[in-house]
């Protein structure tokens, strides 16, 4: 990803909520037979001292990626979508997409089968976290003993991202009244409405306030 010090990510706590809030990622491996893109959910390890994530794969992809031989890269994607030049002003332009992304490197560490099984505890509960009446993996002993005999169907692991690139592209390069437009656009516009993407610009424009509506 081609690095633009104005586009930074604003700190490491940032990263952390990204990943809170965006818990979907992309696990990218570069294998023996070629590049092998698979789609899961994670959650963020709090107990570790860097940025770390915690997951599992299906089989048989734990060996279609060749998982804990080599370097990955989990992409985590944040809110994003389309800026119109109309919303800049009358001088030429060209568009733009917004976004704020991550990029995890580091070589994924294989759990014990409870490490495992504790993992997926942990992803169903931050989903059902939500829900007006959870069902835990281990709310009761019927579903504990279905989860643990299922989760043989799984491999569990642990990322501690060793190399990080981010990017929180907002438009940082564009003066206060056109940020002001672009998020007015982004918050109540007719076309390209994005109130993720437009909340993720106010936390980098904190004094941009867009204008009012009529």
């Amino acid at each position: 990803m081609r690095e633009n010090p104005a586009f930074d990510a604003p700190s490491d706590d940032e990263i952390r909520r990204l990943i809170r809030e965006n818990p979907s990622v992309t696990l990218v491996s570069n294998t023996s037979d070629g590049l092998v893109a698979s789609h899961y959910p994670v959650v963020l390890d709090e107990s570790a001292d860097g940025i770390a994530i915690l997951s599992h794969v299906g089989r048989p992809d734990e060996r279609l990626h060749e998982l804990g031989q080599h370097e990955v890269l989990v992409v985590v994607q944040g809110p994003h979508g389309y800026i119109s030049p109309g919303w800049y002003d009358a001088n030429p332009a060209v568009p733009t997409w917004n976004f704020i992304v991550a990029h995890l490197h580091g070589v994924p560490e294989i759990l014990s089968d409870a490490e495992n099984l504790d993992v997926l505890a942990r992803l169903v509960d931050h989903f059902e976290d939500r829900m007006p009446e959870p069902r835990r993996m281990n709310g009761t002993l019927e579903n504990a003993e279905y989860a643990a005999r299922i989760s043989a169907g799984t491999v569990g692991f642990r990322l501690t991202a060793t190399r990080i690139e981010a990017k929180w592209k907002l438009s940082q390069n564009r003066p206060a009244e056109t940020v002001e437009r672009i998020i007015h656009e982004l918050s109540v516009g007719e076309h390209y409405a994005n109130p993720a993407l437009a909340a993720e610009m106010r936390r980098v424009h904190p004094l941009a306030v867009p204008p009012q509506t009529a």
